[in-house]
């Protein structure tokens, strides 16, 4: 089960969102385009961005957030964090993790760092633990 489709099953019950954080793979930082990685990921046909510098301003992480949001084409709305990084401190989402925030605040769930700990049928578990507690 992708994420797209646990949003689509469960988007009237749950607000999602996306937060998009801090470039994790700039040409500039620790890019994954190049050498045999790179072409691992060609053959695989990732849609992965491998053409991006880490963004400076809030403008620029703005721009590299919306090609995001249109490459991987989730449909959940995307907000960007600030270029100063408070949301990805705040909850240590580097590179990618999914957290399911309970209606009192609290973290109900914290998936594991990406990409390996990115395991949407955990999610949708939790979710589903969730809203059973509250019915």
């Amino acid at each position: 089960m992708s994420l797209r489709d646990i949003y689509e099953k469960y988007h009237d019950q749950v607000q999602f969102i996306i937060i998009y954080i801090r470039e994790a793979h700039p040409i500039d930082g620790w890019w994954l385009g190049g050498g045999l990685f790179g072409l691992l990921l060609k053959i695989k046909g990732t849609k992965a961005i491998k053409d991006i510098y880490d963004p400076k301003t809030i403008d620029d992480r703005k721009q590299v957030a919306s090609r995001c949001a249109s490459e991987l084409d989730y449909g959940i709305p995307t907000l960007v964090d600030d270029i100063d990084d408070p949301a990805n401190r705040a909850y240590a989402a580097t590179p990618t993790r999914m957290f399911l925030v309970g209606i009192d605040g609290r973290v109900v769930y914290a998936g594991g760092l990406g990409p390996w700990g990115f395991k949407p049928q955990e999610l949708k578990n939790a979710i589903e633990k969730m809203l059973n507690k509250h019915s």
